[in-house]
C-alpha cells in the first residue's frame, strides 16, 4: 500500500494538481464565493485522473502485485491528501480574518460569504460532493471522467448558491459574522466534518466493490 502512495504523489499525480492547491488563498477575497476555492481544489485533482487516464495508469497499477482495492484507497487517499491539504491552509487563512483582519472594512462589509468555521464546514461538504458524485462514477467504469465531473460541477454549484443564500435568511445571519454565532457555525462544520468522513469511507468502500467487478 505504501509503494501505491508513492506511486500516486511521484508518478502519478499531475503537477498542476498540486498548483491548484494555490486556490485556497481565494479565502482572503472579499466579495467573492470563496467556496469556489474548494471546487478548483477538486478540479485539481481531476486533471490527476485524466492524467492517469491517458497514460493508462489504472490498468498498469492493476496488473502490479497487489489487491484490485489497494489501487482503488490509493486513489481515494491521494484525494483526500490534497483536500485536507487545501483546507488546512483555508482553516490558516480563515484564522487570520477572524483575528488580525477582523475588523478590515473590505470584510467587516462583505455581502458575500466570510471566512469563519461554517465556512470551513461548507468546504468539506463540497469535497463531500467530490468523493461521492466523481470518484463514486469514475470507479463505475475506471474509464469515463467527463460524466461525472459534470454532475459534480452542478451539484457543487447548486450547493455554493444553497451556502451563499442562507446567511441571508432572517435567523441565519450568525453563519456569516465574524464576530458572533459561533455556535450555530462550528454546528455546521461539525456537520460538515462528520458528512466528509462518512460520504469518503462510503464512496471508497462502494467503489472498491466495483472496481473489483470491472474487467479491464
Amino acid at each position: 500500500m505504501n509503494k501505491l502512495l508513492k506511486k500516486e504523489f511521484g508518478l502519478t499525480a499531475a503537477p498542476i494538481t498540486y498548483f491548484f492547491l494555490l486556490f485556497a488563498v481565494m479565502t482572503m477575497i472579499p466579495g467573492y464565493p470563496i467556496l469556489v476555492g474548494g471546487f478548483f481544489v477538486c478540479m485539481g485533482v481531476f486533471y490527476t485522473f485524466q492524467f492517469a487516464r491517458e497514460s493508462n495508469d489504472i490498468l498498469y497499477t492493476a496488473l502490479l502485485p497487489c489487491k484490485k482495492r489497494d489501487v482503488v484507497k490509493a486513489k481515494v487517499l491521494f484525494t483526500v491528501f490534497i483536500q485536507m491539504a487545501s483546507w488546512l491552509l483555508s482553516a490558516l487563512l480563515t484564522a487570520v480574518r477572524l483575528t488580525a483582519l477582523r475588523q478590515a472594512p473590505v470584510y467587516a462589509q462583505n455581502a458575500m460569504m466570510n471566512a469563519n468555521f461554517a465556512y470551513l464546514g461548507w468546504l468539506l461538504l463540497i469535497f463531500a460532493l467530490f468523493n461521492t458524485v466523481f470518484l463514486g462514477g469514475f470507479f463505475r467504469t475506471a474509464y469515463q471522467l467527463g460524466k461525472p465531473f459534470l454532475l459534480y460541477t452542478a451539484a457543487a454549484m447548486g450547493l455554493i448558491g444553497i451556502a451563499e443564500a442562507l446567511h441571508h435568511v432572517p435567523g441565519w445571519e450568525g453563519l456569516n459574522s465574524q464576530t458572533e454565532g459561533f455556535g450555530l457555525q462550528l454546528i455546521v462544520l461539525a456537520a460538515g466534518a462528520v458528512i466528509y468522513a462518512a460520504a469518503t469511507v462510503g464512496s471508497c468502500r462502494r467503489a472498491e466493490g466495483r472496481f473489483e467487478k470491472l474487467d479491464l
